[in-house]
């Protein structure tokens, strides 16, 4: 039987008293969970109690927490340097582009340009994009993610509160929508694959009324969706938008802050959908918790001359080194286990929503699976509040999990998670969505 844990606990309470009198309120802090350590798939807050991780620290901690080479080799660079700065050289940097090289999805050359960030990357690869180009334009998605600095929040779609208050935004992004095969918006041809619609919408009604294509640098686009709602393209997408792009010169900008790194099976998800990108941009579980991104590009398009763009702590030596560490880790042990795991928990939810109506869909690849709940499985209408008590509950037993889109809830553990440890996770998001029921 699944205990119900007594949250939150004395110290974790002090603590988060302790937090509203200094630290800003505009962090979205879902439940008061205040971790102390962890290991593997594990955590513990401070008053003891123990927790397993769906979330990763958003899809971040690839490896698991604390994973002991990981430690190493940051303990190994931290005794040598903490920081040089991006106007001088240090081996882990190059060896880090050379690592980015290797497992880049194109087959040409890749450059990269470290960053701090998945927001920070997604930037440089707006900066590069309109200078390698000389065009201003853009086309984004409704329900992406993409940051929340003025360039990034300009494409980032997904829930209008990222926006209120900050108009305007950056000018030059067009919006359509996302090939979602569970609630499309468009109408498709007899015969047409959803996604070759939404390519289609694109030319025709963007392209052919709203921006000429010879004004448009490039499409940003997330393989899968996160934030939006783990939501996997419909069939025929990204074959007809790299034809589209190829047709009028548009760089082909991938967003893997959150499905790259090995999260489906793939080192990136994009490999999924047999295409090649122009550009893109990583962060996340890039360095299993150690803040680090990159924008990597096609080396012929790195046109752009020194001073052109650049930062301080870009290329950081302690996160390279946990990179390096994360890399080797994920591509000897966890592409495979994300694979075999991800189909696996893939199978069990999907099981699972034979036995609770309030599941209108299940879908993912990889580690990269999202549950979306509903009022009723005809209409489709989200159930926001029951998706929201669903998480509540999971984190009074012992589940950390995070939602996203309007009614979904991400399964997005570390990369290391066994059959035994989703088989455990999974009785507890079970044992919560029965509690809602009989709470509803």
């Amino acid at each position: 039987m699944v205990t119900r844990l007594k949250l939150p606990g004395v110290i974790a309470q002090s603590l988060i008293e302790r937090d509203h009198r200094v630290i800003s309120p505009s962090y979205p802090r879902g439940y008061p969970f205040v971790m102390d350590h962890g290991k593997g798939c594990e955590v513990w807050d401070v008053d003891g109690n123990r927790f397993l991780d769906f979330a990763a620290g958003i899809a971040v901690n690839s490896t698991g927490h604390s994973h002991p080479k990981v430690v190493k080799a940051i303990q190994e660079q931290a005794e040598k340097f903490l920081h040089i700065s991006s106007d001088f050289y240090h081996e882990g940097w190059i060896r880090l582009g050379e690592s980015l090289n290797d497992i880049a999805p194109f087959n040409e050359p890749a450059v990269s340009f470290m960053t701090n960030s998945g927001t920070e990357s997604v930037e440089a690869a707006i900066k590069l994009a309109r200078y390698v180009t000389g065009r201003t334009q853009f086309i984004g998605f409704l329900g992406g993610f993409h940051g929340r600095t003025m360039g990034a929040v300009t494409f980032t779609a997904s829930k209008n509160h990222y926006h209120r208050g900050f108009f305007p935004l950056m000018n030059g992004v067009t919006h359509v929508p996302y090939p979602d095969p569970y609630r499309p918006v468009l109408q498709s041809l007899p015969g047409e694959p959803y996604g070759e619609t939404v390519v289609r919408y694109i030319e025709e009604q963007v392209l052919g009324k709203i921006l000429p294509p010879e004004d448009v640098a490039g499409i940003l686009v997330e393989p899968i969706q996160g934030e939006g709602g783990y939501i996997v393209p419909a069939e025929g997408f990204f074959p007809a938008l790299r034809q589209l792009c190829d047709r009028y010169g548009i760089l082909l900008i991938v967003d893997e802050v959150q499905s790259g790194m090995g999260r489906t099976g793939k080192w990136w998800a994009i490999e999924h959908f047999g295409v090649e990108p122009d550009i893109v941009c990583a962060a996340k579980g890039i360095a299993s918790g150690l803040p680090l991104g990159a924008m990597i590009a096609r080396k012929r398009l790195m046109k752009w001359p020194k001073g052109s763009h650049g930062n301080t702590f870009g290329g950081n030596p302690l996160s390279c080194a946990a990179a390096l560490a994360t890399i080797e880790l994920i591509g000897s042990e966890y592409l495979q286990n994300a694979a075999e795991v991800g189909t696996y928990t893939l199978g069990k939810l999907r099981e699972m929503s034979l036995r609770h109506p309030s599941i209108g869909d299940v879908r993912g690849i990889g580690l990269m699976i999202g549950i979306e709940f509903v009022k009723d499985r005809q209409t489709r209408h989200p159930d926001e509040k029951f998706r929201d008590k669903v998480v509540d509950l999971a984190f009074e037993h012992g589940l950390l999990l995070l939602g996203c889109g309007k009614s979904v809830i991400r399964i997005s553990p570390p990369l290391c998670i066994t059959r035994q440890e989703v088989d455990e996770g999974l009785e507890i998001l079970e044992r919560a969505i029965y509690l809602a029921e009989e709470a509803c």
